[in-house]
């Protein structure tokens, strides 16, 4: 690991971006520095300083940075003037990428999905999904839940919990209902009773809902984890009552929890699923929403979107699925790792009063009493060479989501600092 350096201020910064960018600017304000290079799980600034990238794009880079395998398939691509850009027409790369995913992903988890492109981000494909389910019920509610994050446009906002996120609208944000998550209550009241009883009850004022979307963990909620017979029981309930079920894997689907789909150690099959963050593998651009044939109702041209079609995603995105995904090899290491640092985190929470360990998979983090700590620690932490954000509607959560790519002994380095960081700050 590198040795401890002076952190650089905002001040430090070239004043390019405080003149020029926006004020919007979030994650420069944590970590005023700028990266000049990126390899594997590390990052290196202009000034030679050295951190171990336990951020990872929030979940775009499964697999670490300028991956070779993917790098040298992109570049041959390029160098061969392959097709850059091109909306929905068919190329080689986007058949490859489809043929790939249907023989690696699709198939082998027994899941008989049809593939739309809605454009290059996550919430891109949570519009397209909330658009599509309205479209095939008729109906005009969706159901979410407390301290979900779906995305950043009206319709993906509407479904999200968080009220400074949702007060940036500027306007109402309607035709969605949230519902008290798996543990909301902290186990003194069954969660899920209240929102089965307001769906049958006459009287209760709630429309039924065209769909239901839900996150299996949610990430920038706080690492909050649904038991795995909560979600059974959801998708009980919606196929009894004909709702549709969305699983929003934008986060936490490409291998974050272990299995490629979250929802997959719940053994449920979900009507429409969103991908997008790591499914590229290489940080481009990309965005998928799958469903189940029957919902497939588009008329062409009906949803579209200029970049749709980034072909260097479907190059790197196919690599990155023969690579990884080709046996069950790599999600039996990410396993492994989950609990690798699982254990490193129930060691510093028993250490200090007021933090808890929470997450699943590669997507773990301690949770304080005292909100404030998070981000103390976090600068801590990146003072000693180690990007971490924090999560949570209070940012109360520090949250890890290192590469899954990363190496037992970077990942015991990293845990070691965030130790250190936490006595620091508390």
């Amino acid at each position: 690991m590198p040795a401890t350096a002076p952190s650089p201020t905002d001040a430090d910064l070239p004043s390019v971006f405080a003149t020029v960018e926006s004020e919007v600017r979030s994650y420069c304000r944590s970590w005023p520095t700028v990266l000049a290079s990126g390899k594997d799980s590390w990052v290196t600034d202009t000034e030679g300083r050295r951190y171990l990238d336990f951020f990872a794009g929030a979940g775009a880079l499964n697999y670490g940075h300028n991956n070779a395998h993917l790098k040298g398939a992109l570049l041959e691509y390029l160098s061969g003037d392959g097709i850059v850009h091109s909306l929905d027409i068919a190329t080689t790369a986007k058949q490859h990428f489809l043929e790939t995913f249907d023989r690696l992903i699709l198939k082998p988890r027994g899941l008989d999905y049809k593939v739309q492109f809605p454009g290059p981000t996550g919430t891109n494909s949570v519009e397209a999904a909330l658009k599509l389910a309205r479209k095939v019920t008729g109906r005009e509610s969706i159901i979410s839940f407390t301290n979900a994050f779906h995305g950043m446009t009206l319709g993906s906002l509407s479904v999200t919990g968080n009220s400074m996120k949702r007060a940036g609208a500027g306007i109402p944000l309607v035709h969605a209902t949230p519902m008290p998550y798996d543990n909301y209550f902290g186990g003194v009241t069954e969660d899920f009773g209240w929102f089965e009883r307001v769906l049958d009850d006459s009287g209760s004022g709630l429309n039924r809902p065209a769909a239901v979307i839900v996150e299996t963990v949610q990430g920038e909620g706080g690492l909050n984890v649904a038991r795995l017979e909560w979600l059974q029981a959801l998708a009980d309930l919606c196929h009894q009552r004909e709702i549709l079920l969305i699983v929003d894997d934008v986060q936490m689907g490409c291998g974050r929890t272990g299995e490629f789909f979250s929802f997959e150690a719940a053994g449920i099959v979900p009507d429409i699923v969103t991908l997008s963050k790591s499914i590229s593998g290489y940080g481009l651009p990309m965005a998928l929403t799958l469903f189940r044939p029957e919902l497939d109702v588009w008329a062409p041209g009906e949803h579209n979107g200029t970049f749709r079609g980034h072909n260097p995603a479907f190059v790197t995105a196919s690599k990155a699925l023969e690579i990884f995904w080709s046996t069950a090899e790599f999600a039996a290491e990410t396993a492994d790792k989950g609990a690798l640092v699982r254990a490193g985190l129930e060691k510093i929470a028993l250490s200090h009063h007021g933090i808890s360990a929470r997450g699943r998979g590669m997507a773990q983090g301690l949770r304080f009493d005292d909100a404030d700590l998070a981000a103390d620690v976090c600068r801590a932490a990146f003072e000693r060479g180690v990007l971490m954000e924090t999560s949570g509607p209070s940012d109360e959560v520090v949250k890890l989501l290192p590469p899954l790519t990363t190496s037992p002994g970077d990942l015991q380095a990293g845990l070691d600092i965030l130790a250190e960081s936490v006595a620091v700050a508390v």
